[in-house]
């Protein structure tokens, strides 16, 4: 792991190297916001309902494997997209939930740039492809994914 070669808000396609590896952040994760967020948006009864959870396929109340990718996405644009340049994303490939998140982990972003290329239409820009996890206390990886990044290139 080392350090990104530019601060965030001076962070620009050039500073993203191929094969680079990054960890930011740390989040704790409450049983109250997994019970808030499934019950808004995820309302299994793995995720909301305690009785059922104990005695469900995980033994235990679970975060919601959408709650986990958007604890991923705050760690990513916090940390690691530029605030200056970062432009849109067309997507995510290979989004995986491995392990259960459960009440009083803690979570950090792990970001491994996997490709940078200048885009062909757009001169002004280029892509990033990153390989994106969340790992535990434990070292458990509990999500991955490939994010595709636009992002401007130095003026």
């Amino acid at each position: 792991m080392s350090q990104f070669p530019a601060p965030i808000d001076d962070r620009w396609f050039e500073d993203y190297k191929a094969g680079a590896v990054y960890e930011f952040g740390e989040v704790l994760v409450t049983e109250e916001e997994i019970l808030e967020f499934a019950g808004r948006f995820d309302p299994q009864p793995i995720h909301v309902d305690l009785a059922y959870a104990a005695d469900g396929p995980f033994s235990g109340l679970i975060a919601s494997g959408w709650h986990t990718s958007g604890i991923f996405m705050r760690l990513f644009a916090e940390h690691y997209l530029s605030r200056v340049a970062s432009l849109a994303s067309p997507g995510v490939d290979e989004l995986r939930w491995p392990h259960p998140v459960r009440p009083g982990d803690r979570l950090r972003l792990r970001a491994r740039i996997l490709e940078t290329r200048p885009s062909r239409s757009k001169p002004d820009r280029g892509i990033v492809r990153t390989r994106g996890q969340l790992l535990n206390q434990d070292d458990r990886i509990v999500l991955s994914l490939v994010a595709i990044n636009l992002l401007r290139r130095r003026g």
